[in-house]
Order: C-alpha cells, then sequence, then structure tokens
C-alpha cells in the first residue's frame, strides 16, 4: 500500500506527538517528519516532499500563512492543510489566499482532521463546519445568487471554475476536460468577469455558497 506522507509542523510537541499517533494509525497514513517553526516546516518540506504538510496558523519565525507561501512557491504540488484556534474569518481568508487548501480548528474532533486530510489530498478544499460559513460574506451571497440565476455560466465554464476552486491547476484542468490551456484560460477570465470575482480566494466563496465543492 502507497502511504500518503504527511509532514506535521506545529511549536508545540505534545499536539504534534498527538497528531503524530493519530494519523499513525491509519494504514495508509504515515508522518514522515516534524517542524517546530515556519522555517522548519519550508526546509523540511523541501527536503522531504511529503504529500501535505498540516501547518499551524500560529509559528514563531514565520507564521502560518507566510509558511504556506514559501512551501507553495517551493513545491507547489504540496498539499498544505492549516490548523488553528483562530475561528476569525481574517485567518481563514488569508491562509486560503496563501495557497492552503484546508482550514481545520485544534478543537475538531480526532476524526475531522483525517477527513479533512483525505479530502485536502484528493484534491478537495475542507473547511471546518464551525467556520465554513464565515467564507461568504453578505456581498458574495448576492454575487453567488446571482450568478445561480444569471447571467449563468455555461456547462462548461462552471466546470473550470468548480475544478479551480477545488485547487487544480490550469494544466490540470485542461487534461481533465481535454481542451488547451488557453481555452482554460478563457474561460476562467471570462466567469470571473461574469461573476465580478478577482481572486482564487473569491472563487472559493462562490463555490462554496453555490454547492461546488461537493465530491464529483
Amino acid at each position: 500500500m502507497v502511504k500518503l506522507k504527511i509532514l506535521l509542523a506545529d511549536d508545540h510537541a505534545v499536539i504534534r506527538e498527538g497528531m503524530k499517533s493519530l494519523i499513525n494509525a491509519e494504514a495508509d497514513m504515515e508522518v514522515i517528519g516534524e517542524a517546530a517553526n515556519g522555517h522548519e516546516a519550508v526546509e523540511r518540506t523541501k527536503a522531504l516532499a511529503p504529500d501535505l504538510a498540516v501547518v499551524d496558523v500560529s509559528m514563531p519565525e514565520l507564521n502560518g500563512a507566510q509558511a504556506t507561501r514559501r512551501i507553495k512557491e517551493t513545491a507547489p504540488g504540496v498539499k498544505i492543510l492549516a490548523l488553528t484556534v483562530h475561528e476569525d474569518k481574517g485567518y481563514l481568508r488569508e491562509l486560503l489566499g496563501a495557497g492552503a487548501s484546508g482550514y481545520v480548528l485544534k478543537r475538531a474532533a480526532k476524526g475531522e482532521l483525517i477527513q479533512a486530510i483525505r479530502a485536502v489530498t484528493a484534491g478537495g478544499i475542507y473547511v471546518d463546519p464551525r467556520i465554513a460559513g464565515q467564507l461568504v460574506n453578505p456581498f458574495t451571497q448576492a454575487q453567488a445568487l446571482a450568478a445561480a440565476r444569471g447571467p449563468a455560466l455555461s456547462d462548461r465554464e462552471t466546470a473550470v471554475m468548480r475544478m479551480i476552486a477545488l485547487g487544480y491547476s490550469n494544466k490540470e484542468v485542461a487534461a481533465d476536460l481535454d481542451i488547451s490551456v488557453k481555452t482554460v484560460e478563457t474561460y476562467r477570465a471570462r466567469s470571473m468577469e461574469k461573476l465580478g470575482l478577482r481572486s482564487r480566494v473569491d472563487i472559493i466563496r462562490v463555490a462554496t455558497e453555490l454547492g461546488w465543492l461537493q465530491a464529483r
């Protein structure tokens, strides 16, 4: 069995040890490394090439968002799952904007961490249910409702935007839909213009409201 390789980055050894025991109890997962600060997280990700890094939002040297940006710059294929005590939507948006694919509260049930790991490594987005609603502010809700009623996206535009919201690159979208990368870029730009979106975080917000992040 090929196991998911996971790196744990948290400045509290007790928390790392608890997560390590939980993850290693899964037959298809293995913790291959640990980091006690943001700088170590970046360096060990480069050295160990994990499939996923669980990154604490509040760490010394580099915080979670800074570490996430560095990791995505140097190892874009590594998925990032943010772990935090913060329920503020500002942290959530910052981490998603930095490139994280998941956001889990430290007070979450043990099974939720495993669920989040599986969702993120499968190419999805996971946001702790307690704060998922904070992704969508009233303005974005209005945008989403307008998108649902018109101007409607075409089926192909919806497919492209959904995959982008799930974290796929333009190249991966093109391969999956059997179209060119340039066509993907055209669909993406046209769809963002229709919905009044400016960034990947905006795409995720609307995708959450419209239910695009459900498993295919």
